[in-house]
């Protein structure tokens, strides 16, 4: 008689995990059926992801992450109908040494459609080589477009600290790696807010939350050359 009931038990148990399985997924057609998805089940494989491999000024150093100019750019995707999201792989402090070694695994991660390279500052403040910051930013470029990835290069200016020669050197470096790979260049990302004390931290080196507006303005017309919907 035992033996007799735990047959009929495993029937039952296998029996219930059936119509289970077959309750979920008729629920999961009807939802896609009414045009709405489970959250992750379709979202995340029809947006085309843009990668933001930068420093502080995109890491969003002493900004609310939803006030930076990389949480605004995402609105205004969203706002404008693109097919986008965004993920920041940004860390203050960070040289293009760094991403150099991470860049890597991002690519791998995310496959993104668009990859933001705002890097170099913190190279040209420690007056490191520019032979060497040229040769990492080639490696960050042509390792992305090996993915078929657009890339979006980000500009930056050097103080004359150590010396005109070096800063203006520095600067041009960003226009000759645009010109030789073909991606569109934001030619000074801090254009408009590096000398209005309004719109920078205390520390006088990072913008502010009213400055991130302005940061995606700056962005914008080179990124918008590669976006498509």
């Amino acid at each position: 008689m035992a033996r007799a009931a735990a047959v009929c038990q495993r029937k039952l148990s296998g029996n219930l995990r059936s119509a289970v399985a077959i309750g979920f997924s008729l629920a999961v057609f009807a939802l896609l059926g009414l045009g709405l998805t489970l959250p992750g089940l379709v979202h995340a494989a029809a947006s085309k992801p843009i990668l933001v491999v930068g420093d502080s000024l995109s890491a969003g150093y002493g900004v609310k992450v939803d006030a930076t100019w990389v949480a605004l750019l995402e609105q205004r995707l969203a706002r404008q109908g693109y097919g986008y999201r965004v993920v920041n792989a940004s860390i203050s402090g960070e040289t293009t040494g760094g991403a150099r070694s991470r860049l890597p695994r991002a690519l791998e991660l995310h496959k993104p459609a668009v990859v933001i390279i705002e890097l170099g500052g913190n190279d040209g403040l420690r007056g490191l080589p520019l032979k060497q910051v040229r040769s990492n930013f080639e490696y960050l470029i042509e390792t992305s477009q090996a993915t078929q990835a657009k890339v979006v290069l980000v500009g930056m200016r050097m103080p004359p600290n150590y010396g005109a020669e070096y800063a203006n050197s520095f600067h041009a470096l960003y226009g000759e790696l645009a010109k030789k790979y073909d991606v569109p260049l934001v030619d000074f990302f801090l254009d408009g807010v590096a000398l209005d004390d309004t719109l920078m931290q205390a520390d006088g080196i990072h913008p502010n939350a009213t400055a991130q507006p302005k940061l995606l303005d700056n962005l914008w017309p080179a990124l918008n050359k590669v976006l498509t919907k």
